[in-house]
């Protein structure tokens, strides 16, 4: 009976495993034909704006000189998710169980644009703090983290990306959302690169942490093989093709 039941949780966890899906980041997700719309259409489960604090308003742009005819953060993400959520009764879309990350990644001036994003959000609760609604938008900060000794200063609706090689008390590392970290790190080891990113997940995974590389090899058989070495979410411009590849792989 014992053995019966062994071999059914071993099927049934095979099986669990084929059918999750592939967690998927769309890395700057600004610079898709349908920002925000195609991230929801593929499920992502985070998506990326990069922002600069220029006369107070939170600008998305990549870099400063894009910063002339730079949207703001709040016509191309805040105000459209708000949006969202009114028209889906307090959930982003009609899938009553999807609810995305939403990554500010920081280009200058950590603590100026965290205040500034923090008054933004304070007034939307419903959509952005998941201890009001377990379906809010999550938002979690990269790049200009800011002071990290400041992290629980912070409202508690702003999460942080985290590094492995930083040490947290118990309070940081609960505003700590996953771990990232760069590919370039490890590929320049070649021969122990497999190695050093299995133990790199592992680390991450000890923590409670889902791990995130940025600057990887953005094509099917990398997706395939970094998913395979324990990385999580899979960075990406390519977010369409890396959904329709492992939906054609579950």
């Amino acid at each position: 009976m014992r053995r019966f039941i062994l071999c059914y949780l071993l099927v049934f966890c095979s099986l669990f495993a084929r059918t999750q899906k592939i967690l998927i980041h769309s890395h700057n997700d600004y610079e898709q034909a349908e920002p925000l719309i195609n991230a929801l259409r593929n499920k992502v489960y985070s998506l990326e704006a990069d922002v600069y604090l220029v006369n107070d308003t939170l600008k998305v742009a990549h870099d400063k000189k894009d910063l002339a005819t730079a949207t703001s953060l709040y016509s191309l993400y805040i105000q459209p998710i708000i949006a969202l959520f009114q028209a889906h009764n307090g959930h982003i879309s009609n899938d009553s169980a999807y609810a995305p990350v939403l990554m500010i990644d920081i280009k200058e001036n950590g603590d100026g644009v965290l205040t500034n994003l923090a008054a933004l959000l304070s007034s939307h609760a419903s959509v952005f703090d998941r201890k009001v609604n377990p379906k809010a938008v999550q938002v979690v900060i990269s790049g200009d983290r800011g002071d990290r000794l400041k992290w629980t200063s912070w409202p508690s609706f702003i999460l942080f990306d985290g590094r492995i090689s930083e040490q947290y008390d118990k309070a940081q590392q609960e505003r700590v959302a996953f771990i990232s970290d760069s590919y370039f790190n490890y590929a320049k080891q070649k021969d122990s690169i497999d190695s050093l990113i299995s133990q790199l997940a592992a680390k991450s995974h000890q923590l409670k942490k889902l791990l995130r590389l940025w600057s990887i090899p953005d094509n099917a058989s990398s997706w395939l093989h970094l998913k395979k070495l324990g990385v999580d979410i899979i960075n990406t411009d390519k977010v369409s093709e890396c959904r329709r590849y492992f939906s054609s792989t579950d």
